[in-house]
């Protein structure tokens, strides 16, 4: 099957042709575990597990290696764990595992590998001596940096000016910065935070950058080029930027991943997502306001390179068209081929969406497995909704039954003020009432809940 992504560098969709298809690799940024993630932080999360499910059911799943970090030092990290009161690793360890539960419930997949930044200390200080020695960092001060002058490419993914580049990167004012765009690759710790021995020649402890971080752990999973790379669009500059010129400088190639893909911005009923702003919404906090499935199909209606507005709107619809695939009998069999040539050409989910619903209306054979391919499992569906029915049947304060027999008898003694009495009745109860006859051409009612 041919794929085509949009790559953020060339700012062009074209053919993917991996560097090798027996070995297809992928890097992206993974959460920093300081507190629960939020719905944006779960948009990468699903757009590239789809990503993910496209490439194995393309190359084999033991030909694909999906690589997403967990950055587990950083200064968020250490001032939570201090506002807490409690160790870094233990803030980081409970994080992590609220982090894989809600991705989990939203159907994703683990990764092939998911490193976290602790445990690849040697890799980043041997990638920052590497740097130095190559004339693209230098020593100031307890801290190596990054000389941005020494590699020619540096803006060429964010196709930012100097200026805008400036702006956007906040860089920190510092004596010892040679050029005002350096940037931090290693800083010496501050009692009390986490320290490991520092490279270069430099004494006592410290801790590295963000940005060295993920290229330390691509190269050690991935090798010095791979295939893809992905994160938010809010990663493209500075953090991508950044990895991007200390790898091609460390290793002297011309791009670090053939191709760089980033997903749009989310806000929240038409504006931008911010505690500030009373709407910041956690995975947690919206899977109480939906199942998994449904949250998963409500970021997938909008094409991944475009901006989400996330409105109760959204999620009523994917609530009623994850239900009805649920509720549509057919047969087995493998993906549709126009689901598979929908997101092949750039992740098209909103027309693989269109596809499905088509398909589930004519009852075609294969809905099961390629709803799958979004990561959408609709026996889970059927669970969920069942579990909902149950706990809304539990919280009845009338007998359903009895007063459908009784309706049944009202309109079988054409005593229509009565039976319409008890359908409001019923109605104001969340009931949908549907009518038909049996075989023997008698009144038949059966029910069930009304959307919720």
């Amino acid at each position: 099957m041919d794929i085509a992504l949009y790559d953020t560098r060339s700012r062009a969709k074209a053919p993917f042709v991996p560097r090798d298809p027996g070995d297809v690799r992928m890097y992206v940024c993974g959460p920093t575990v300081y507190d629960f993630a939020h719905i944006g932080n779960a948009r990468p999360i699903i757009v590239f597990d789809v990503l993910f499910r496209l490439l194995r059911a393309t190359y084999g799943a033991a030909n694909v290696t999906y690589v997403r970090n967990v950055t587990d030092v950083d200064d968020k990290i250490n001032a939570r764990a201090a506002e807490r009161g409690i160790s870094i690793r233990d803030l980081t360890e409970a994080t992590l595992a609220d982090f894989h539960a809600d991705i989990a419930a939203i159907g994703c997949l683990p990764p092939t590998v998911e490193p976290r930044a602790t445990d690849n200390i040697a890799e980043m200080r041997s990638l920052i001596e590497r740097l130095v020695e190559r004339g693209h960092a230098y020593v100031a001060d307890g801290h190596v940096l990054f000389a941005v002058g020494s590699f020619d490419g540096y803006g060429a993914l964010s196709k930012r000016s100097l200026d805008e580049m400036l702006a956007g990167a906040r860089v920190e004012v510092a004596p010892y910065k040679r050029d005002a765009m350096d940037f931090v690759l290693w800083k010496p710790s501050a009692p009390g935070e986490p320290g490991w021995p520092s490279p270069a020649g430099i004494e006592g402890e410290g801790r590295p950058g963000w940005h060295i971080e993920c290229s330390a752990m691509a190269h050690r999973y991935l090798g010095e080029e791979f295939d893809i790379h992905g994160g938010g669009i809010d990663l493209a500059f500075p953090h991508h930027e950044n990895e991007r010129a200390q790898t091609c400088a460390a290793f002297g190639h011309p791009e670090m991943a053939r191709v760089w893909m980033h997903n749009g911005f989310l806000q929240v009923e038409g504006r931008k997502m911010a505690k500030s702003e009373g709407n910041f919404i956690t995975i947690r906090d919206a899977l109480a306001m939906a199942d998994g499935d449904t949250l998963r199909l409500a970021m997938l209606m909008t094409q991944y390179r475009q901006p989400i507005d996330w409105t109760e709107r959204r999620l009523d619809e994917a609530r009623t068209m994850t239900r009805a695939w649920a509720a549509a009998e057919s047969a087995d069999g493998p993906p549709d081929a126009a689901v598979l040539a929908a997101l092949g050409d750039d992740l098209n989910t909103p027309l693989a969406v269109t596809r499905l619903a088509e398909m589930a209306r004519a009852k075609a054979p294969g809905l099961a497995a390629s709803v799958a391919l979004l990561g959408i499992d609709l026996a889970r569906v059927r669970a969920a909704q069942e579990a909902v029915e149950a706990d809304r049947a539990a919280g009845l304060t009338i007998d359903v039954e009895a007063l459908i027999a009784e309706r049944v008898a009202a309109r079988a003694a054409k005593d229509f003020a009565r039976a319409d009495r008890i359908r409001d009745e019923l109605v104001a109860a969340g009931i949908v009432l549907m009518d038909g006859k049996d075989a023997e051409g008698k009144l038949v009612t059966t029910w069930t809940f009304g959307a919720s």
